[in-house]
């Protein structure tokens, strides 16, 4: 405090137009400062609203990531489902194969019944 009141003293001393520079070059580097203050405010900004693109790019990558899980997820369900008909189908055929021989077998022995029968007639007139 001493001091000051020393640089003060030795102020009155310096000539105005002294003071008036000295008054000037506080001003100037004020204004520095705030143009270093504000610059880094906008880097920082710059800095942040990066960060948010970056992270907002990485969850457009991880929704695209899970929507196309979930569409191949759906393209497995709907092979199995055409699978699953296809056996389905190929049963069906299968039993109506089955029953046609059966049908036919079945035919096949109606007939000979009916060609004995016939022959018996035959051999009793």
């Amino acid at each position: 405090s001493e001091r000051e009141q020393e640089r003060v003293g030795e102020r009155d001393c310096e000539p105005e137009s002294e003071r008036k520079r000295a008054r000037e070059r506080e001003r100037e580097r004020k204004r520095e400062r705030a143009r270093e203050s504000e610059s880094e405010r906008t880097r920082e900004c710059e800095r942040a609203r990066k960060r948010e693109r970056e992270r907002e790019s990485g969850r457009e990558r991880e929704r695209a990531t899970k929507s196309e899980r979930a569409r191949e997820r759906e393209k497995e369900r709907e092979r199995k489902r055409e699978r699953t008909k296809e056996r389905k189908r190929a049963g069906e055929q299968e039993r109506k194969r089955k029953r046609d021989r059966e049908r036919g077998e079945i035919e096949r022995k109606r007939e000979h019944e009916r060609e004995k029968e016939r022959e018996s007639e035959r051999e009793s007139l």
